[in-house]
């Protein structure tokens, strides 16, 4: 691809699945002369720190973070909201709209597009007030936008809504527009589109609304999967926004050159374990005998899902690794039963903290791992070639879970949230079956992990697809004067 003067916005969301793919796929674009200023607020500008030193010629545009009374102050990323506050961070963001709007009248050569998070539809509305494209940006595969978009276009409510909050979660809402026609009970629907429902009406839930009915309404949208992983939602999507602007440039954590902004000391965070200490554990494992556990950096499992899981890697006997959040004081979830690492110690390795999730899973000792499927995660075990446990937990997972368990076929269902744990010894006997011979499931995500490398080679989907984006936005055009 050949350079171009094009200048865009970049607005990453402040969590780490959300932005962590956003920088990569920035790195990408400045490999390609695309000139480009990323907004960020004061905290979260360490993590840019590795892009930044790739391409000195990226600019940041650092505001204040908005306050908000459900966000203590000094929060400004989604790993340290307090419970239940998700959606006060979208709603704090969108206060950025006219700072915002005066950087772009002030700024002498503004950006012609805006690349920015699906959670903030709001900003398709400042691109129209200043006449520019929006590109949405989303960290969710393709099966799962659909899910999610169908939801805000066509709103299906609760038939006992207005009774016992227990009541009708389990009522089976359906997506018969989507390809497969997938249902799910109202549990595990996304939890931004439950709080609407349940808060109808109020200014802040009508904000959130319009933010995905603005998306759907965007100029292009971009997507971190490839074409021969997803091509029927892909395809579903573009019919949807009445477009082909629908760009699935992934893996984007496997192209060329992501080292240089995003290794394994650097993507996301820190680990009290240190990576070369994590190589040398895995280095003295046999092949494919060791299950890596890992449910994100959000989810923090109840006390009564950590102890299954615990004692259900101690009856197993395989050997682990098992990255688990750091624990915060006043919390009692998320932490290990007393005594569970000294008994596992010959055979376990805990990480507290940040993960290097793609060194893990691309070592030859890893055999299966179970996971929350988030989209990252998901990807990055596919392109691992490594057969995936399936517990998804919350939003998009449980659409993740169908694709992988029931389409991809490259997955074992083990849980559903924490309304369904399987108890110790179920647990014990599947992380054991997970590491034997299943030809079916690691031949399959073996040509996957084939595909997925050929996408990201010359002339593969993925490249063709970044190049298609490039190419379009290289045709755009700052106008003259904003009003």
């Amino acid at each position: 691809m050949s350079g171009t003067d094009a200048h865009l916005l970049v607005f990453p969301y402040p969590a780490q699945g959300h932005m962590i793919p956003l920088l990569d796929l920035t790195h990408q674009l400045a490999i390609h002369g695309v000139t480009i200023t990323i907004l960020v607020t004061p905290s979260n500008l360490p993590l840019l720190e590795p892009l930044l030193s790739a391409h000195p010629s990226i600019k940041t545009l650092v505001l204040p973070f908005p306050s908000h009374p459900a966000i203590p102050p000094g929060v400004e990323n989604v790993k340290d909201l307090p419970p239940n506050s998700f959606r006060a961070m979208m709603i704090s963001l969108a206060q950025l709209h006219e700072p915002l709007l005066r950087w772009f009248r002030s700024h002498p050569s503004p950006p012609v597009a805006i690349v920015s998070d699906m959670f903030l539809g709001w900003t398709h509305r400042l691109a129209c007030e200043l006449g520019i494209r929006r590109l949405v940006f989303s960290p969710s595969g393709a099966m799962a936008l659909s899910v999610i978009y169908s939801l805000w276009r066509y709103l299906p409510m609760r038939q006992k809504q207005n009774s016992r909050e227990e009541d009708g979660q389990d009522e089976i809402v359906s997506f018969p527009n989507i390809p497969g026609s997938p249902n799910y009970p109202w549990w595990q629907v996304s939890p931004v589109y439950r709080s609407f429902v349940e808060t109808k009406g109020d200014l802040d839930s009508e904000l959130v609304k319009d933010g995905f009915l603005a998306d759907m309404e965007s100029w292009g949208l971009v997507i971190n999967s490839f074409d021969e992983l997803e091509r029927v939602y892909l395809e579903h999507l573009r019919k949807e926004m009445g477009h082909d602007r629908v760009w699935a440039v992934g893996p984007l954590h496997r192209f060329e050159g992501e080292e240089e902004i995003s290794g394994s000391k650097q993507r996301g965070g820190s680990s009290l374990v240190k990576v070369e200490q994590i190589s040398s554990w895995l280095d003295a494992r046999d092949d494919q005998k060791v299950v890596y556990v890992c449910f994100g950096s959000q989810a923090r499992l109840p006390m009564d899902v950590m102890e299954k899981l615990a004692f259900g890697l101690e009856k197993s006997g395989i050997h682990f690794i098992w990255a688990v959040k750091e624990s915060k004081s006043g919390h009692v979830d998320s932490m290990l039963p007393p005594g569970f690492e000294d008994r596992v110690a010959a055979r376990g390795l805990v990480i507290r903290g940040w993960a290097p999730q793609v060194q893990i899973l691309s070592h030859r000792a890893v055999g299966a791992f179970l996971t929350h499927c988030g989209w990252n995660s998901t990807l990055e075990g596919i392109v691992a070639g490594v057969p995936l446990l399936a517990w998804p937990m919350s939003a998009d997972q449980f659409s993740n879970a169908t694709l992988v368990v029931e389409e991809l076929k490259v997955a074992t269902r083990v849980g559903e949230g924490s309304r369904f744990v399987p108890d110790s010894d179920e647990l014990a006997r599947v992380l054991s079956d997970s590491i034997s011979e299943n030809r079916v499931i690691r031949e399959r995500v073996e040509e996957l992990r084939r595909v997925a490398t050929e996408a990201i080679k010359e002339g593969g989907s993925s490249i063709l697809e970044l190049q298609s984006m490039h190419s379009k936005l290289a045709t755009l055009v700052s106008p003259r004067n904003y009003l």
